[in-house]
């Protein structure tokens, strides 16, 4: 089992970033009431999303703008990103709670301030921590789930 073992264990990334940029990093960190090692993973995590649906958008008007098609373009998969479900351990439920320091929605990447209301992951083993704003919480609870007889309740 030790190569399980290694899949989950985090890797570091090292990198040189100018001065102004390290600065930069440490003053949103503090101001976030955050690690700087954190709010670079939370910009990565989200930048390769936003950046394939920055361009998919722009061919899209692009097409649009010329006329080269009159149908509705095939929806074009999104980056893979990783996910409460795809992770070492999936959400088995989420908890309420008061936040005692920052933190950023894993879903919609909304800062949450100290003291408002958020909703933790709890998992099924191993993975790491996992929490969400209120408005994603709620988007969950409306979605479908399948009963035991396949009936869906909403």
């Amino acid at each position: 089992m030790a190569g399980s073992e290694d899949e989950r264990k985090e890797r570091v990334l090292h990198t040189r970033v100018p001065e102004s940029l390290d600065r930069h990093l440490k003053h949103r960190a503090r101001r976030l009431g955050m690690s700087v090692s954190t709010v670079v993973r939370h910009v990565l995590l989200n930048t390769f999303g936003l950046v394939e649906d920055i361009v998919n958008d722009s061919a899209d008007v692009a097409l649009a703008l010329t006329g080269g098609t009159a149908e509705a373009p095939a929806p074009r998969p999104r980056a893979s990103r990783p996910t409460a479900a795809t992770e070492v351990g999936a959400i088995l439920a989420w908890q309420e709670a008061v936040l005692n320091l920052n933190a950023v929605c894993e879903q919609c990447n909304a800062v949450l301030h100290k003291g408002t209301r958020a909703a933790l992951g709890i998992r099924d083993g191993a993975g790491s921590r996992t929490i969400i704003c209120p408005s994603c919480c709620e988007g969950l609870q409306q979605q479908p789930t399948l009963l035991p007889a396949g009936r869906e309740r909403r």
